[in-house]
């Protein structure tokens, strides 16, 4: 099975967005054997203490179980212990595979143009960014960035800059974002050169600590969002062509609102609340109804032809 984890997810933290619990979130993590994910709600990091507990509180639970099954094969019958410990191997290795599962921390930032204090453009409501902790120091670097964008760069929305982003550098790990990043957003507008000039930047700031993100939402269902699809298509050559000229590692996400197929139509309500339109009005904002919780096996066929975007990922966490 081809490995991969999450690093684009939104729970319920991303106000009136993302319609996922966060231990529904977990829970269907580590049902699928995934070693972790990362949490990166838009603008805030509310979510992460709930994540942390939750992990911990699952974590002890199999701990026991993994105990009594150890305890089980010790007090096996003379002769017996080798044939009972071939069969609980199965369920010892699962178990073992949730007590690895690994929280990431991170947030999906709102990055102003230029200043974060600087209102005067109405339209500059951020650029958003995947920004993750790779260690305490980045996670501490991490609370400093989010926690200035809500006291001094709010503005639509918790905005940081490119200067916070530089001086509080050590330990992040930025991934490019969705359509509504940067770097997407001018190679959309045709301003290729200025695309190439802040990749460049990104490089230069963080290293091998920068990503290209690449997502793929195609969808046939005529109630659903098919513009993003389209427009990901004509960005993600491009992503990838300066991706390998300047010798950036590309990942694969699924920017994850809800956790299952099946819960697109609730979260669809959840936008007309968010939005205040009616479900029967034809030119709302809608999603692509693709941005469930996928497992290894569905991003594997989305992204069949870029296998190192999936295992890149695993080399985040």
């Amino acid at each position: 099975m081809q490995q991969f984890v999450h690093l684009h997810v939104h729970s319920q933290y991303s106000l009136l967005d993302g319609q996922a619990s966060v231990t529904g979130l977990v829970d269907k993590a580590m049902d699928l054997g995934m070693p972790g994910f990362a949490l990166t709600d838009h603008g805030n990091m509310f979510g992460v203490k709930e994540y942390f507990n939750y992990v911990n509180k699952v974590k002890g639970k199999y701990k026991g179980k993994l105990s009594d099954l150890k305890k089980k094969i010790e007090e096996a019958p003379e002769g017996e212990a080798e044939k009972i410990g071939a069969e609980l191997a199965p369920e010892i290795e699962k178990i073992e595979r949730k007590l690895a599962f690994k929280p990431i921390f991170g947030c999906e930032m709102y990055v102003a143009k230029g200043s974060l204090t600087d209102r005067s453009d109405k339209t500059d409501k951020g650029r958003h960014l995947v920004v993750l902790a790779k260690n305490l120091k980045g996670y501490k670097n991490l609370i400093k960035i989010v926690s200035q964008a809500h006291t001094d760069g709010f503005y639509h929305h918790p905005r940081t800059d490119k200067a916070a982003l530089a001086a509080h550098r050590e330990g992040l790990i930025v991934c490019s974002a969705c359509l509504g990043g940067e770097i997407p957003r001018l190679i959309a507008n045709g301003q290729l050169d200025e695309a190439e000039k802040q990749v460049l930047w990104f490089k230069e700031t963080f290293g091998d600590d920068y990503y290209i993100e690449l997502q793929r939402h195609k969808t046939n269902d005529p109630n659903a969002n098919r513009e993003t699809y389209v427009e990901q298509e004509q960005v993600n050559p491009v992503l990838i062509d300066l991706a390998r000229k300047h010798g950036i590692k590309i990942i694969a996400t699924n920017d994850s609102h809800f956790i299952n197929a099946e819960d697109a139509e609730a979260h669809d309500r959840l936008i007309c609340i968010s939005t205040n339109n009616y479900v029967a009005d034809t030119t709302r904002m809608r999603y692509s109804k693709q941005e469930w919780f996928k497992s290894q096996a569905e991003m594997a066929a989305v992204f069949p032809d870029l296998p190192e975007a999936l295992e890149n990922t695993l080399e985040i966490l």
